[in-house]
């Protein structure tokens, strides 16, 4: 397979950073490169909001635009990676030089799980971002503020900004939503998987399906083995095949072979 025509920005979700001895993105990055794509990483804030996220990603794109000499970037984000790269877009006026944007189990449409975590004391709140604020810091946030995110993950809110934050004409969007089987499909999603499910329904275990479709929905996926696809799986947390099962439609025996296909057609599309 020959390269993409623009280079690929992976663009990572919430409460990871993107590392070279432990790769966010699995086996994906070099499975993409030996197809011939020019690989970058968002490396924003982990836990900071979307706005300041969406400065960062701006710089980003700046700098890999120069750097390459390319007119525009593919964006494929994962979780709240979705977010900072709409609000890039579409605030910071930055779709001149964005071809795509490919979201993966991000909460477009907020979280109604948040809804009602968030009852609880705003001074428990604010504790717990607190602590969230410390240890991200320690791990290399610059601007962490884990109380402004949480509150941006209400769908209260996500309702408002989707007004706001319209799609910019000439970027492609697109958008692909997850699910585990069951409660055991990866034991650390388990009791997120088991509350977001008393409360929503079925998902990875963090986003449901109705939340995660943004753009033109290219549908929701699991695994063609026992498991599913969890929120971690989604980026190739397992760095191995899910099953030696043929995939059916809807189905996905390996990531990386997930995220090869994508390229492909992003390419077929001419981006």
């Amino acid at each position: 397979m020959s390269s993409v025509q623009y280079p690929i920005l992976l663009v990572h979700g919430m409460g990871f950073h993107d590392h070279k001895l432990f790769n966010y993105w699995g086996r994906i990055p070099k499975r993409l490169e030996q197809q011939g794509a020019k690989i970058f990483y968002g490396c924003q804030d982990s836990h900071a909001s979307m706005e300041d996220n969406a400065h960062f990603l701006y710089e980003r794109v700046t700098k890999i635009i120069q750097e390459t000499g390319a007119k525009k970037v593919n964006i494929i984000a994962h979780s709240k990676g979705g977010l900072d790269s709409r609000f890039m877009i579409s605030y910071l006026d930055k779709g001149t030089y964005v071809a795509s944007l490919t979201t993966l189990s991000t909460p477009h449409r907020g979280s109604h799980t948040v809804d009602v975590l968030l009852r609880m004391p705003d001074v428990l709140v604010r504790v717990i971002a607190y602590i969230c604020d410390w240890w991200y810091g320690i791990l290399g946030d610059q601007k962490p503020d884990s109380y402004r995110v949480f509150h941006e993950l209400e769908t209260g809110h996500m309702e408002e900004l989707n007004h706001q934050m319209s799609d910019v004409k000439g970027v492609y969007y697109q958008s692909y939503a997850f699910v585990m089987k069951h409660v055991w499909s990866d034991l650390l999603m388990m009791i997120p998987w088991m509350v977001v499910r008393a409360i929503e329904g079925v998902s990875d275990g963090l986003v449901t399906p109705d939340s995660a479709a943004w753009g033109e929905f290219r549908g929701i996926y699991t695994g063609s083995g026992q498991k599913g696809i969890s929120h971690c799986d989604v980026v190739d947390r397992r760095r191995r095949r899910f099953s030696k099962r043929e995939p059916q439609k809807g189905q996905v025996s390996d990531m990386a072979d997930f995220y090869t296909t994508l390229v492909q057609e992003l390419k077929e599309r001419g981006l």
